[in-house]
């Protein structure tokens, strides 16, 4: 038989990684600007953001996206209130594609956030230089990256903007069939949920397994599998997440936070923060003004 290869079309092709940032700013940050010749996009994975998109300004909220071409202006502040969390990646394609993206503001869906959770969790594996690093012109690459760790980066982002620009090519085509009732979510995220409205309460495993109607054994081989920690440890973890947005957002003292989120002590809770981030929170606080600086050495451009 004489076989004949087929020709792959390759409708997104990213050529370069400039950077890869996770950002934790204060509610009252602020970033004068700038414009380059590659392509950017800035998610808001907490909170929200300010943004001015060339002469466009707008409010993009948790889990909204924003993309800015080569050589557009484009700014971004806090709102004085609420302390976001953002990533912002920024990369070289000459895809024709792309084009679609321009002046493009919308919600990220599940498979794409996941898409872009790998994508941090494996560029943290790839440089050593800290992704929360501003005002870096090179990342550097680890010597002890895995194998196939700056393919896998590019992968993820190629995979996100072609199921990206699929979805919302389809969300404009009208659908004869009703829309399908949104289903229950499964049982961790129904667990992440509880937890989530439980975060300034002392839950116990013995708790959570009651409300849930999971076995505790069943309970903490789910959140070993999903975080490779157990349900009480993730628990902990998102209290601290709580707690430095609180710290970013500026309205309550140390003291307060404690209170508020239910440790029994101020000094229990700087021992959990200390635990979590290698941090104290005073020192938490310091580093994350120094990122609102302008003055600040790091902040130099």
């Amino acid at each position: 038989m004489a076989y004949e290869y087929v020709e792959l079309a390759q409708e997104i092709t990213i050529r370069r990684i400039y950077t890869v940032h996770y950002f934790e700013y204060m509610n009252d940050f602020y970033y004068a600007g700038e414009s380059h010749d590659f392509w950017e996009f800035l998610f808001v994975d907490k909170g929200a953001i300010c943004v001015t998109a060339g002469d466009e300004h707008l409010n993009l909220k948790k889990d909204e996206i924003v993309f800015h071409k080569p050589n557009e202006f484009h700014n971004l502040w806090a709102n004085g209130q609420i302390a976001p969390n953002i990533i912002v990646v920024s990369f070289e394609t000459d895809s024709p594609q792309m084009s679609f993206f321009e002046n493009r503001c919308f919600a990220v869906n599940d498979e794409e956030r996941r898409l872009l959770a790998e994508l941090i969790r494996e560029s943290r594996k790839a440089f050593s230089s800290p992704l929360d690093t501003r005002y870096l012109e090179k990342m550097e690459l680890s010597d002890s990256r895995p194998f196939g760790s700056e393919q896998l980066i590019c992968l993820y982002l190629e995979m996100m903007l072609v199921k990206m620009i699929r979805r919302l090519r389809q969300s404009s085509t009208p659908r004869v069939a009703p829309p399908r009732l949104k289903s229950h979510p499964d049982t961790y995220e129904r667990i992440c949920q509880y937890l989530a409205t439980h975060i300034r309460s002392k839950v116990t495993i013995e708790q959570i397994c009651k409300d849930n109607q999971i076995g505790r054994t069943q309970l903490q081989n789910l959140f070993r599998e999903k975080n490779n920690c157990g349900v009480i440890d993730h628990f902990c973890s998102l209290k601290i997440e709580t707690a430095k947005q609180l710290i970013r957002e500026q309205r309550m003292n140390f003291t307060q936070i404690s209170s508020y989120l239910g440790y029994t002590s101020i000094h229990y809770f700087s021992r959990q923060f200390k635990k979590i981030t290698g941090m104290t929170p005073s020192e938490y606080a310091t580093s994350i003004k120094a990122l609102s600086d302008p003055h600040s050495s790091e902040n130099k451009a």
